[in-house]
């Protein structure tokens, strides 16, 4: 025993001499090369990625595999990424990492099933830059003994804009707005209201086409009720003593709904709003006939606009935040993101390196593993000048003619792995594809819906147990409230929706509201309570 503990020092000092010699950027980072003066051959892990199967072998790949010694051998995901997840956790044929959906009822089962191992003690005792750079977010991500079980992955609150109402900047610089909207300036509903009126009267036809002041995409309808409702400041639950209620109780929901009649009533808004497939929307938005609409960034008709007039044309879509009568600008909600991303990295009862795959996991968390996960391999696609991670111009070439021939040949971006959202520490983006370089309306975004961002994290899946009696009155007055939003909007007037309004509300009462919002309540509690316990520890 002694001589093993002396032989583990020994290794143990000869590998710090020897980061110490080379300069190694991350001291915590082990080393895949030489130790000892002998070879050390990289510790090879599986690794299910319901995202990418391709090979571990690009130089991004082997780059990691020197940094860390350790080589992934990637588990090609064949068809649903869920089924072949449960095949295997109910086969017990598990990789030695997972990379699971965590908001699907997979996740649940591999933590309920133990095929997830706690994650907290390797944390604390081997991944300084997890613990970290994840700060609370693995509070928020506890399970309900308290305990870690996957690493969250494109984690912390994204910074890009969401969602906006998107106006034409011709037609603003026409009607005398120009330099308001150049600044990124929020709009009142007043002045939207206005604008789409203007835009009517002036323009009642295109081409000998009707005009459409506002049309929005139908198949991304939750979207587009999320923005109306971003303009009141709602958010997913409307909270009131303590309590989360449905966000129909919420007394500006009414007032929404009689704004977004206002528009419908007087033919501002798209007669077909609530039937516009993509493909339709696309067609309208790209016709010049459009002077606004709601949801993400118009690229497609703005890339047709700048096909048509040049890159530098003024005809484009541009976000703005509209907000209604008393709505601060900064309490707009047109940017809600999850903290806790979409996926969570897993180590899976099956591995044997426990260790050694927490080190590599906290490399790649790592400042320096992020550029090199996003941006491939220093000195090929990027370099440093005066302490800025700047890339390359023949990278930005590749980027801009095929960055999927680009992320295939140099490995940036193949794999997105423990992601964190946001700049680096030297203001740049971790993602260099996307967020680089920007282009005007992008940029403008960037100052126009600052300020709108929250975190829907902690109200996610409060709802009752799927399946369950509960399960089906909720759904149930889901569908009522979605077919009264749908009567409300459509109403003949203003009176007659003060009216459904109230038969909504006590259609809510008679199948169990009150109950529902009580679960709500209660699952909302015990979250906060382990959040917040998990906070102290």
């Amino acid at each position: 025993m002694r001589k093993r503990i002396v032989m583990a020092a020994l290794l143990a000092c000869t590998m710090l001499m020897s980061a110490c010699s080379t300069g190694d950027k991350n001291e915590n980072v082990p080393k895949g090369g030489e130790a000892n003066g002998t070879t050390k051959k990289p510790i090879t892990l599986t690794l299910f990625d319901k995202n990418v199967g391709d090979p571990f072998t690009n130089p991004v790949a082997k780059e990691i595999t020197e940094r860390t010694g350790v080589f992934i051998e990637i588990q090609q995901p064949t068809g649903n990424p869920d089924e072949k997840l449960n095949l295997m956790l109910v086969s017990g044929d598990l990789p030695d990492i997972a990379v699971i959906d965590r908001r699907e009822a997979t996740m649940n089962k591999y933590i309920a099933g133990k095929a997830l191992i706690p994650l907290n003690d390797l944390i604390e005792e081997h991944a300084p830059n997890i613990k970290a750079r994840y700060g609370d977010v693995l509070s928020k991500s506890v399970y309900e003994d308290g305990k870690n079980y996957y690493l969250n992955n494109w984690y912390g609150l994204d910074p890009d804009p969401n969602w906006a109402i998107n106006m034409r900047m011709d037609i603003l610089e026409e009607f005398g707005y120009g330099e308001r909207a150049l600044a990124g300036d929020s709009f009142t509903q007043d002045e939207f209201l206005d604008l789409l009126r203007k835009f009517k009267a002036k323009y009642p036809t295109v081409d000998g086409n009707p005009s459409i002041p506002m049309t929005v995409n139908a198949d991304h309808m939750p979207t587009i009720i999320g923005s109306f409702k971003a303009m009141y400041g709602m958010k997913t639950y409307y909270e009131k003593d303590g309590r989360l209620e449905f966000i129909v109780r919420d007394p500006r929901y009414l007032e929404m709904i009689k704004f977004i009649n206002t528009l419908y009533a007087e033919g501002l808004l798209d007669r077909e709003w609530g039937i516009n497939k993509a493909q339709n929307y696309e067609q309208k938005t790209v016709s010049g006939r459009v002077f606004a609409t709601a949801g993400g960034i118009v690229n497609e008709a703005n890339t047709a606009f700048r096909a048509q007039h040049g890159e530098d044309t003024n005809q484009l879509f541009y976000g703005f935040k509209v907000t209604a009568p008393g709505v601060d600008p900064e309490k707009t909600t047109f940017g809600p993101r999850s903290s806790l991303g979409w996926d969570g990295i897993g180590i899976t009862v099956a591995n044997e390196h426990p260790v050694e795959t927490i080190k590599f996991l906290d490399f790649l968390a790592s400042e320096e593993g992020q550029y090199l996960l996003m941006w491939g391999k220093e000195g090929m696609n990027w370099n440093i000048e005066n302490g800025v991670h700047v890339p390359t111009q023949e990278a930005l070439d590749s980027i801009r003619a095929d960055w999927q021939e680009f992320s295939k040949t140099t490995g940036a971006r193949k794999w997105t792995w423990m992601v964190k959202n946001g700049l680096g520490e030297d203001g740049t983006p971790y993602d260099l594809m996307f967020r680089y370089n920007r282009d005007n309306v992008n940029q403008h975004a960037l100052k126009s819906m600052e300020g709108s961002t929250w975190d829907t994290a902690l109200y996610d899946d409060l709802g009752p147990k799927g399946g369950s009696p509960d399960a089906l009155s909720e759904q149930k007055i889901k569908d009522i409230i979605d077919n009264s939003f749908s009567s409300m909007v459509y109403a003949n007037s203003q009176g007659e929706i003060d009216g459904m309004y109230a038969k909504m509300i006590t259609e809510l009462e008679a199948n169990n509201a009150v109950k529902i919002e009580d679960i709500y309540t209660a699952n909302y509690k015990v979250r906060m309570d382990l959040y917040n316990a998990a906070e102290k520890n």
